[in-house]
């Protein structure tokens, strides 16, 4: 059925919601993720003033700044602010890293932030993250608390941290954050996070760990019974079993849980090198944007591509763990459960 926001030749006509990684540079080390080790494309200041005539016919609302690391771009604060005299709303998804520094600051420009908090301790943190930087995080968070900002944090569930659900938690409680979420590692997706290596094998949750972590999530219900009824944990109970049936499938114990998503056809993502696609985890073709973004995202390559998606033909799709599913007519306001990578 074709959507309100889609023309009968499947071009977009409005697009409420845009990623823009304004870097693929990172502070961070991830296990997960090369664009530590590679990354080097930063947009420009002047590329994102060049956005604003399309975003504007495009109806565009709300602007998830990402990376790499955002805050690391030199001009991360003049991009935010000319975003903002647009009146678009903003988001920033962060490591956290340099957020003490700038918590001031982002608290002006950004009616919500995220950060990524994979670690419980030091030990912890440090495995996934690869520096020990667990207290510089908390800080962060701390002091973009203090400055006002809406803030929540969001967990990438693993082998290193899978049993802790419980315990972050508590910690997003004491950090005095609004709310928490938590998604599964992809392990699938090589274009997401920039891989020029096989994945770490140690990543994904492995047969052995299975009953561990189901009743880790049964511990979790219970103790955070409450938390799940207010929305502080952003998903139900439900959702986060997804997580459980995700890992069984890749250790071939059952089929990965079906995926409803329809971020192509109100979202798009603009990547530091210039590159419009479709969502974060599928790349779209690789000549950079010009001048004109809306000409970009109704390429015909871009067509076939959201067809193809819409038609599940995409080998992405069926193993995605941040499947997103809105009303395109009713996509107005950033939430907090939003959890985009």
């Amino acid at each position: 059925m074709v959507t309100p926001e889609l023309s009968q030749a499947g071009r977009l006509r409005s697009v409420p919601l845009i990623t823009l990684h304004l870097t693929e540079r990172c502070n961070s080390r991830c296990v997960s993720c090369d664009y530590w080790r590679h990354g080097r494309d930063d947009l420009t200041l002047e590329s994102v003033s060049r956005l604003l005539p399309s975003l504007h016919e495009l109806g565009t609302r709300a602007v998830l700044i990402s990376g790499g690391e955002p805050l690391l771009h030199a001009q991360w604060a003049q991009i935010a602010q000319l975003l903002r005299e647009q009146r678009l709303q903003l988001w920033l998804l962060t490591s956290g890293l340099s957020l003490a520094k700038h918590a001031a600051r982002a608290a002006e420009l950004f009616q919500s932030i995220t950060v990524s908090l994979d670690g419980t301790d030091r030990r912890m943190y440090a495995a996934i993250r690869g520096l020990d930087a667990f207290d510089k995080v908390c800080a962060g968070i701390r002091a973009a608390r203090r400055s006002g900002s809406l803030l929540s944090a969001r967990v990438t569930v693993q082998r290193s941290n899978y049993n802790a659900l419980p315990a972050f938690v508590t910690l997003a409680r004491e950090l005095g954050v609004q709310q928490v979420s938590f998604l599964a590692a992809d392990v699938r997706n090589s274009h997401a996070f920039g891989r020029t290596n096989d994945i770490n094998a140690g990543i994904a949750l492995q047969a052995s760990d299975l009953p561990r972590f189901e009743e880790t999530l049964r511990r979790m219900e219970q103790e955070h019974a409450e938390a799940f009824r207010s929305g502080f944990i952003a998903e139900s109970p439900a959702k986060l079993h997804r997580l459980l049936e995700y890992y069984r499938a890749l250790c071939g114990l059952g089929p990965f849980p079906a995926v409803r998503c329809n971020a192509p056809e109100f979202s798009a993502v603009l990547e530091a090198t210039g590159r419009v696609s479709p969502c974060f985890f599928i790349a779209g073709p690789s000549a950079p944007v010009a001048s004109d973004f809306e000409a970009a995202l109704n390429s015909e390559a871009m067509l076939t591509l959201r067809r193809d998606i819409r038609a599940g033909r995409r080998p992405e799709c069926a193993t995605c763990v941040c499947s997103l599913w809105r009303d395109v007519s009713h996509v107005s306001r950033l939430s907090l459960g939003d959890h985009r990578p």
